[in-house]
């Protein structure tokens, strides 16, 4: 499949804490933390640029509003990063060492499918919902 070269993406999300924000973005998951003020915090998420914004009232995300994919409950809305498997392991380990809950527990999901890939869900502490995901094959990542 030929693609575009990727740039890194740029995304902002609703959190209720900046510090909690930092603790997880910078502390578990070992993102280098760019510019911040008091009402934001930009992170470097894996080579991409998320920015934590501070906004306690527009944030309700109470973890009910999920699809089914390939027999597991995943939550909408959510983002993520795909990561290499050996990236995607060292992330689990530190999600575990830190007792972050997965939300969606790690597994592969579309064994011996098109796009077969290792997956997990968590929460930050504002309750976005977070996926790392590890394609078997990387170019099957658009596969039908």
């Amino acid at each position: 499949m030929n693609r575009a070269p990727l740039g890194p993406f740029h995304l902002a999300i609703p959190v209720d804490d900046l510090e909690a924000a930092r603790s997880f973005y910078g502390g578990v998951l070992g993102c280098a933390e760019g510019r911040s003020a008091p009402q934001w915090i930009d992170f470097d998420f894996f080579g991409h640029q998320l920015v934590c914004h501070l906004a306690p009232a527009a944030h309700s995300a109470d973890g009910s509003l999920r699809n089914a994919v390939d027999g597991h409950g995943v939550p909408v809305p959510h983002f993520g990063m795909v990561l290499d498997p050996a990236a995607f392991e060292k992330t689990r380990e530190r999600l575990t060492a830190a007792a972050i809950p997965f939300d969606v527990e790690p597994h592969v999901r579309f064994r011996g499918q098109p796009g077969e890939q290792a997956t997990m869900f968590v929460r930050d502490p504002a309750g976005n919902a977070v996926e790392f995901k590890a394609l078997a094959d990387p170019d099957q990542l658009f596969a039908r």
